[in-house]
C-alpha cells in the first residue's frame, strides 16, 4: 500500500522541516499552501491556495482517503493577524475546517501542531484558542489523533519579535536548564522530526495491528518530543 499525506502550514518554522521530512517517508505528499515550497521533490504535490476560505474547493479536487494521514502546522499570533477575530480564524477556523474536510474523505488520523499550556478558561487569547482548537478537532472522531504541545520554538520567527528576544535570552542561559524541564525551548526540527517519527511508529503499528489498534487522542508534551529526539539541531 503506497503511504499518502497532506499538509497544510507547510511555509511556517516547523510546517518547513516537516515537508521535508514527511517526504523522505511517504510515497504521495500533498501540500496546500499560500506561498511556494522552500524544499520540493518527487514526492510533493503542491496546490497553491490565495485564500484558506476556499480550502473546501481546493481539497474537493485532491485525492484523500482512509488511507492518507493528515497533519497541520498552521499557525499565526495576534499581532500577525491584526486582530482577536483574525487570529481565531486562522488557528481555530482554518484548522478545524481542514479537520473536517479530511475526515469527510475518511482520513483517520490527524497530527496537530498545538502549544503548551492551553486552557480553554485562560484569559489569554493565544492559550484559550489553541485549546479551543484541540477541542473542536477531538470532537471529529478521528481513529488517531495526536497533538503535538512544544514549548518556545527555536528558529527564526519572521514578525515574531517577543519570540526572537526570548530565543536569545535562551542562548545565555541554556547551559544551565535541562531538557528535563518541561519548559525546555525547543528547536522547530526538532517538532518535525517527533511528529514525522509519530507518524511512521503508527504506519508500523497499523501494519501488524490494523483490526487491533483503539480510536485514542494522545497529547505529545514538550518534555516527551525532547526526550524523542535527542540529537540536537
Amino acid at each position: 500500500m503506497q503511504r499518502k499525506a497532506i499538509v497544510i502550514g507547510a511555509t511556517g518554522l516547523v510546517g518547513q522541516y516537516l515537508v521535508k521530512q514527511l517526504s523522505e517517508i511517504y510515497d504521495t505528499l500533498i501540500v496546500i499552501a499560500r506561498r511556494p515550497l522552500r524544499y520540493i521533490n518527487a514526492s510533493i504535490h503542491f496546490y497553491q491556495v490565495n485564500d484558506f476560505d476556499n480550502l473546501a474547493e481546493i481539497c474537493a479536487n485532491i485525492g484523500a482517503d482512509q488511507n492518507t494521514d493528515a497533519f497541520s502546522c498552521l499557525g499565526t499570533t495576534r499581532k500577525l493577524a491584526g486582530s482577536d477575530e483574525a487570529f481565531r480564524k486562522v488557528d481555530h477556523d482554518y484548522n478545524v475546517s481542514f479537520a473536517k474536510l479530511c475526515r469527510e474523505k475518511g482520513v483517520e488520523n490527524f497530527f496537530l501542531l498545538s502549544a503548551m499550556n492551553n486552557d480553554i478558561d485562560s484569559r489569554f487569547l493565544y492559550n484559550r484558542v489553541k485549546a479551543e482548537t484541540e477541542q473542536s478537532i477531538r470532537a471529529l472522531g478521528f481513529k488517531q489523533l495526536l497533538i503535538f504541545r512544544p514549548s518556545l520554538l527555536l528558529g527564526k520567527h519572521k514578525g515574531r519579535t517577543l519570540e526572537n528576544v526570548s530565543q536569545n535570552i535562551f542562548k545565555v542561559f541554556s547551559p544551565l536548564v535541562p531538557e528535563s524541564l518541561s519548559i525546555h525551548p525547543i528547536s522547530a526540527r526538532r517538532v518535525a522530526s517527533a511528529m514525522t517519527m509519530s507518524a511512521n511508529n503508527l504506519y508500523e503499528r497499523r501494519k501488524f495491528q490494523s483490526a487491533n489498534l483503539p480510536s485514542t487522542t494522545s497529547i505529545i508534551e514538550n518534555k516527551q518530543m525532547l526526550a524523542m529526539t535527542r540529537v540536537k539541531y
